[in-house]
C-alpha cells in the first residue's frame, strides 16, 4: 500500500471544517447543523468560531434536513453534517421531496465516506451515496481528492445556489493539490497528461491513479490522470476529450461499482465516444471492520488494481 509516512497525509474532514469557518467569515447567513457527531465531522471548528450559528439537532437526521430546509426558506445557507451513510440514506426522502423538489439552498456534508473509515465497519462505511445522491434532480455531488481540495469545494458549494452533497473521509490521506491547483465546480482537472490511456478518478483514488501512472511510465506507457471531483454536473467535455485522444479509459473510486463515478463516466462515453472502459471500485459487497489501509487492499482499491485494469483496457484497444 502506498500511504507511507513519507507522504503528507491529512484527513479530508479537516478541509471541510476549514471551509465552513471560511464560509462563516464571508457570509453571516451560513449556519451549520450537527447530528451529535460534531467533532467527528470537524463541524466543531465552525461551532467554536460561530457558536450562535450552530445548531445541534441530535441523532435525528430526518429532522435535521427538515430544519435545514426551513432555515433555507428564511434566507440562511444551512450545512447539515453527519456520516455520509446516514446523511444520504436515513433522510433520502426529506432530501428528495423537501430539498431537491423545491430546489432549496441546503448543503449536505457526508463524512466518513468510503471503506477507509476502517474499524467502524459496514454500517458506517458509505459505499452507495454517490449513486443515490447523483440520481436526484438539482443535486450537485462533489468528491474532493484531498484536504486542500475539500476546503475549496466546501466554500464553492456554499457560494452556489441550490442543493449540494460533498463527500469526505476520516482517515488521513495523501495531499496531492495545493493552493494554486485550480478548482471549479463541474470542471475536471487533468493532473497528468498522457496519450495511451486515461485514468479518471475521484477522492483518494486520484492519488492511487497518479501512482499507477508513474509505474506505467516505467514501461513506456503514457497515462493521462483526471481528477473528476464533481460527479454531478459532470464534465462531459473533459471525459470525451480524454477518450478521443487516448482511446481507453479506467475509472477508479472508493464506492460501489454500480451507479458511482464509473457509471457516470460510462453514461457519457456510451453516447458520445465509445471506447474500452475498465472500472476499479467495490465489487458489490458490504464493507468490513479493519484498519483503513488493510481494507483498501482487501477491497481492491489500490494502484495495483488500477495498474491491472490499465493493462486490461490497453489490450482491448
Amino acid at each position: 500500500m502506498t500511504w507511507t509516512v513519507a507522504e503528507k497525509c491529512i484527513p479530508t474532514r479537516l478541509g471541510y471544517g476549514e471551509g465552513l469557518v471560511e464560509l462563516g467569515r464571508r457570509n453571516p447567513n451560513v449556519v451549520v447543523l450537527g447530528a451529535d457527531i460534531t467533532s467527528s465531522t470537524n463541524a466543531s471548528m465552525f461551532k467554536d468560531e460561530y457558536p450562535d450559528r450552530f445548531f445541534s439537532i441530535g441523532i435525528a437526521e430526518q429532522d435535521m434536513v427538515g430544519t435545514a430546509a426551513g432555515l433555507a426558506l428564511t434566507g440562511k445557507v444551512p450545512f447539515v453534517c453527519t456520516y455520509g451513510v446516514f446523511a444520504s440514506g436515513r433522510c433520502w426522502d426529506q432530501i428528495r421531496t423537501t430539498v431537491c423538489y423545491s430546489e432549496l439552498n441546503v448543503k449536505i456534508g457526508g463524512a466518513h465516506g468510503g471503506i477507509s473509515v476502517g474499524p467502524d465497519g459496514a454500517t458506517h462505511q458509505a459505499l452507495e451515496e454517490i449513486s443515490i445522491m447523483r440520481c436526484l434532480p438539482c443535486m450537485t455531488v462533489v468528491v474532493p481528492c484531498d484536504s486542500t481540495e475539500t476546503r475549496k469545494a466546501t466554500i464553492a458549494i456554499g457560494e452556489m445556489p441550490g442543493p449540494a452533497y460533498i463527500r469526505f473521509g476520516r482517515e488521513a490521506v495523501p495531499v496531492v493539490t495545493d493552493e494554486n491547483t485550480p478548482f471549479t465546480l463541474g470542471k475536471a482537472e487533468t493532473f497528468r497528461e498522457g496519450t495511451d490511456l486515461s485514468i479518471i478518478a475521484c477522492g483518494v483514488m486520484v492519488y492511487e491513479a497518479l501512482e499507477t501512472a508513474k509505474n506505467l511510465e516505467k514501461e513506456g506507457i503514457s497515462t493521462r490522470v483526471i481528477n473528476l471531483h464533481t460527479i454531478k454536473p459532470i464534465d462531459r467535455e473533459a471525459i470525451v476529450k480524454a477518450a478521443r485522444e487516448t482511446g481507453a479509459v479506467v475509472t477508479a473510486e472508493e464506492h460501489q461499482i454500480y451507479g458511482g463515478l464509473g457509471g457516470a463516466v460510462a453514461e457519457v462515453l456510451v453516447t458520445e465516444c465509445p471506447v474500452p472502459v475498465e472500472m476499479v471500485a467495490v465489487k458489490d459487497r458490504f464493507g468490513e471492520s479493519g484498519q483503513p489501509l488493510e481494507l483498501m487492499v482487501e477491497f481492491g482499491l489500490t494502484h495495483n488494481e488500477i495498474y491491472n485494469a490499465a493493462k486490461k483496457v490497453l489490450a482491448r484497444k
